[in-house]
């Protein structure tokens, strides 16, 4: 299995390269998109090429999930958290996204090693602002306690109109993702790639994983979601995350896992989908040779059989041929 990574790695090539051409006056202004809809902008003016403008677009967050003011609950702090006074925050943010940050490359890290790791976390951008509520939820797991102004359940978005949903208790955490695919295709892999989850899971190696269930209809923890957040094709997948799971530098790596799932399973999906279409075209052009072989074989026989086959003479031909050799002699 290929886990995602948190770091845009377009997003760091593109802050290497103008840290490394700071002293050149040089225009800059590209857009992109990455997986789930997530839309990033960047902007370098000649005028002040130290200035580097971040802007990112969000998935469109379904009526359930948490967003206030366009981001999701907490990201703001955990942007201040993450970048301190390098970055700055710019209100209102540029038309069409749901945030701009201000980068300074002048206040980087005169240390080499230290800037690059900086430049690195700002390229995981996307976890920091939407894995913002998650992590707050998962603190306080580690301590064993839930956030007081949580509700009993939480609805976080993680595609565009699509949310999966946390049930936070002082013990342990539910994450339960109701999983839609748009091609039939996708479905049925799906659906047989998530229940490996489950059988996987039984083995002694994972023992220590988080606990996993799969079902065709909504868990009874989903009891009162609207019925047009639980329109899932591919049924539901639940994890139950306990306190180990996030202790120490365990909690970034959940943080992300958790909040990519959906594009983990299509990301493997797909590659599934590729696979098998490899194998087909590979197996079509075996037949097709051996064709062509069999073929070439019975050209070859019918040139043989040719070349030895007599000639059949008709009545008048047979004649014609005995009376050239002349009469018989009898002697």
């Amino acid at each position: 299995m290929i886990l995602l990574q948190s770091q845009s790695k377009y997003l760091l090539q593109v802050l290497t390269n103008r840290l490394q051409n700071l002293d050149k006056g040089v225009e800059l202004d590209c857009q992109w998109i990455e997986f789930d809809d997530v839309r990033f902008n960047v902007q370098v003016s000649m005028k002040n090429p130290h200035i580097l403008l971040l802007s990112l677009s969000l998935p469109t967050p379904p009526p359930e999930a948490m967003f206030v003011g366009g981001l999701p609950v907490g990201a703001i702090e955990a942007i201040k958290a993450a970048y301190g006074t390098i970055v700055q925050i710019l209100d209102p943010p540029k038309d069409t996204y749901n945030l701009t940050l201000k980068l300074n490359f002048n206040k980087l890290p005169s240390n080499e090693e230290a800037k690059q790791s900086f430049l690195a976390k700002i390229a995981s951008v996307r976890e920091v602002v939407l894995g913002a509520p998650l992590r707050i939820i998962l603190k306080h797991l580690a301590s064993r306690s839930v956030a007081p102004d949580m509700n009993r359940l939480v609805a976080l978005v993680h595609r565009p109109d699509e949310s999966f949903f946390l049930l936070p208790q002082p013990d342990k955490v539910t994450v339960i993702y109701p999983m839609r695919f748009k091609d039939s295709t996708d479905t049925v892999l799906a659906t047989s790639f998530l229940q490996e989850f489950l059988e996987a899971r039984r083995s002694a190696a994972l023992s220590n994983a988080p606990l996993c269930q799969w079902s065709p209809t909504p868990p009874q923890e989903l009891q009162g979601v609207p019925e047009e957040a639980l329109s899932a094709n591919a049924g539901f997948v639940s994890f139950v995350i306990y306190p180990r799971h996030v202790d120490g530098k365990k909690l970034d790596r959940t943080v992300w896992n958790l909040s990519t799932f959906h594009a983990y399973v299509n990301y493997h999906v797909k590659c599934s989908e590729g696979f098998m279409h490899t194998r087909m075209r590979r197996r079509v052009e075996s037949l097709i040779e051996a064709l062509d072989h069999a073929k070439s074989d019975l050209d070859q026989a019918r040139k043989v059989e040719t070349r030895t086959s007599f000639k059949r003479l008709s009545l008048n031909d047979s004649r014609s041929n005995s009376n050239s050799k002349g009469p018989i002699s009898w002697r």
